[in-house]
């Protein structure tokens, strides 16, 4: 009988500003993704079982870039998947992650990083080499979102 993978559910965000640009975050050493790139939002909290998963990834974006005003749209627009390695994770056992991505827009580009990153970019992922700046879930999830907007376009 085959072993089912437990996923730890991730809440993310495409951020956008004014120019269409994509707010991308540069990931430390000690990250699954070091040295590419990630998207705002994080994983539910044990104690958020009943709390709405918007207020949770409103939470999330707020540690990463503090206080800044954002609003996000209520539809999911992508899906992806990531399997941290051991050697990233807090109990050195492989972490199965699923990611539902929202859409949103920045009010105000007064960006600050937490600790959680490095650095951060606005990009446009459609004008990007995304394989430069993103792998696994990350890179499944930019090429969705890229797919999601050319058929909504369209």
């Amino acid at each position: 009988m085959k072993k089912v993978a437990n996923y730890n559910i991730s809440l993310k965000v495409f951020l956008k500003n004014v120019k269409w640009e994509i707010l991308i975050l540069k990931t430390p050493d000690s990250s699954s993704f070091h040295g590419k790139y990630d998207f705002p939002g994080g994983r539910i909290d044990e104690d958020e079982f009943n709390v709405p998963l918007l207020d949770i990834l409103k939470r999330e974006i707020e540690e990463e870039i503090w206080w800044v005003s954002f609003e996000i749209y209520p539809s999911i627009v992508a899906v992806a998947r990531h399997v941290a390695l051991a050697e990233f994770t807090s109990k050195w056992i492989p972490e199965y992650l699923y990611y539902n991505f929202w859409e949103g827009s920045i009010l105000d580009e007064n960006i600050q990083i937490s600790h959680e990153h490095d650095n951060f970019k606005w990009v446009k992922l459609e004008e990007i080499n995304l394989e430069k700046y993103f792998e696994s879930g990350m890179l499944e999830a930019a090429k969705n979102y890229i797919n999601y907007i050319n058929h909504n376009n369209s």
